[in-house]
């Protein structure tokens, strides 16, 4: 049975040659562990880029968008399913619940709302799922320290801060998820 990682990603594709590369390599290793992708179901940017690898690699993807989203930004035609949401928090919601694990691609401050939300449902422990930062080219290593403030002024514990799993290697972020317990 297939299970399903949700991606958050920025809806741009950036400036960096090694995001992209290091990306579709990714997908390409989850496709063949076979994962099916959930995403926020725009057709542009990082996003656009992993729809299209997923299904290149003949793997189901669903779109989760806000319907204001589908009337405003470019959606993706050609996905496995296209569910619309009244706002981002249902977004987030649904993205959530149908999920098994999460991963973090650079973005913006969307991607980094949404892979605090699933941090903090773990914290709360109203969910438990994996969750991971793709740290290519070192891009989520300043949010690594901020984590570190947080612990080291007792706003955050250690434990906490552990459970997300963070990695430059696709491989080991991979078998980090799979090996969640």
């Amino acid at each position: 049975m297939s299970k399903k990682v949700c991606i958050f990603c920025g809806a741009r594709t950036g400036n960096s040659e090694e995001i992209i590369s290091e990306t579709k390599k990714m997908v390409a290793l989850l496709a063949s562990k076979d994962y099916d992708l959930v995403y926020g179901g725009g057709n542009g940017g990082l996003m656009g880029l992993i729809a299209d690898e997923f299904l290149a690699h003949g793997r189901k993807v669903i779109g989760i968008r806000p319907s204001i989203l589908l009337s405003e930004e470019n959606s993706h035609n050609g996905l496995t399913e296209m569910i619309s949401t009244v706002d981002m928090f249902e977004r987030k919601k649904n993205m959530v619940e149908v999920s098994d694990s999460f991963i973090a691609l650079p973005g913006g401050v969307g991607t980094l709302d949404e892979i605090l939300d699933v941090m903090t449902l773990n914290k709360i422990n109203a969910i438990h799922k994996p969750m991971a930062l793709f740290d290519i080219n070192g891009f989520y290593q300043k949010l690594d320290g901020l984590m570190d403030t947080f612990v080291e002024y007792g706003y955050l514990d250690e434990e906490v801060k552990g459970l997300l799993i963070m990695n430059s290697d696709a491989e080991k972020l991979v078998e980090a998820l799979e090996d969640y317990k």
